[in-house]
């Protein structure tokens, strides 16, 4: 018993009833109402359910179906949710016919440089400004963004443009400085399965961002959403940003096939970031390219306007009026797939 579906006659009333009995059974719930009915998510190990208590939730009133899901994600399944869910962040929307784009720098340097770059993407037309304030490096001796001092410029720079802020979360710690300047949370690659930090970040209702991990399967992906989505945040995007293989001509293995293989296994909005797909910024159009041909939902680029510079992803960052041209390359791309930039 994982999904309660309920008939349009159902009552508030029956609603509450049941929602009474599965928690008292030690469940939780989700409740999705759509225009024509109403479905309870159960939350739990549900194999404890005996056949006799099943049999009760399928008697009750305004119950229409009960329905067993095989998989092992429950809520981010098209089981549970067949319609694509479309989240709005400050008024754009991922998810829907248009393609948003986050840009901008993967690391945050400096007031000056952040509000210079968010104004070419936004003026080149992206939706979002993403720049990283804290960063995962592999080395300890790289980078690792300003902190607080980041954010600050963050909120700056969306003063300055109005573009709503992606930026990275790395410790449960931090959640509460996180949620105070950002828009849409950042789980990176690294941090895909730290599920300490998923289970804290779905306590908020901030919009998540959840990278692919560097060698995941999909399953396991879908997992890790399932943890935020289980503390009652629905909100999370699932983001494609390559895979390690034993392919070395590009920084990872930028895997396409795991859009549409998404689409039919989960309701949740898919983007694409293919500057951290290749790593060389010669191979970043076409693959954002295929990506929306490929059906993504969002893309997320770097951009610098000095990648020679930068103090992290120099060489897959794109220049603006790179970037401003593979804006206009993108529209005719979505155009043929039925979607708009």
């Amino acid at each position: 018993m994982d999904i309660i579906v309920l008939s349009h006659e159902a009552a508030e009333e029956d609603i509450r009833h049941i929602i009474k009995r599965l928690e008292g059974w030690g469940l939780g719930v989700h409740v999705s109402q759509g225009t024509e009915r109403t479905i309870i998510g159960v939350i739990g190990d549900t194999s404890k359910v005996t056949e006799e208590e099943e049999d009760s939730i399928r008697a009750a009133a305004g119950v229409e179906n009960v329905v067993r899901i095989l998989k092992p994600f429950k809520l981010a399944s098209r089981e549970f949710k067949k319609e694509n869910t479309v989240i709005d962040v400050c008024g754009v929307t991922v998810g829907g016919r248009r393609v948003p784009v986050m840009a901008g720098p993967c690391a945050v340097e400096n007031e000056t440089v952040l509000t210079s770059i968010a104004k070419k993407v936004r003026d080149a037309g992206a939706s979002f400004l993403r720049g990283g304030a804290y960063k995962p490096r592999t080395s300890p001796y790289a980078f690792q963004g300003l902190g607080p001092e980041g954010l600050k410029h963050l909120a700056h720079a969306r003063e300055k443009t109005g573009l709503p802020i992606v930026t990275e979360i790395m410790d449960p710690r931090d959640l509460e400085v996180i949620v105070e300047y950002s828009d849409i949370i950042q789980i990176g690659a690294r941090n895909m399965q730290n599920f300490r930090l998923l289970l804290e970040v779905g306590t908020c209702r901030k919009p998540v961002l959840l990278k692919r991990g560097l060698s995941s399967t999909i399953k396991e992906w879908l997992m890790s959403a399932e943890y935020i989505m289980s503390r009652g945040n629905q909100n999370v995007m699932l983001c494609e940003r390559g895979i390690r293989t034993f392919e070395t001509a590009t920084r990872n293995t930028l895997d396409l096939s795991a859009v549409p293989v998404l689409k039919q296994l989960t309701h949740l909005p898919v983007v694409v970031d293919p500057s951290h797909g290749v790593g060389k910024r010669d191979l970043v159009a076409p693959m954002a390219k295929a990506a929306i041909a490929a059906g993504a939902d969002a893309l997320m680029i770097e951009v610098h306007t000095n990648p020679e510079e930068a103090m992290s992803d120099g060489e897959q960052s794109l220049k603006p009026e790179q970037f401003e041209k593979l804006m206009q390359e993108l529209k005719p791309v979505a155009e043929a797939v039925g979607r708009e930039i």
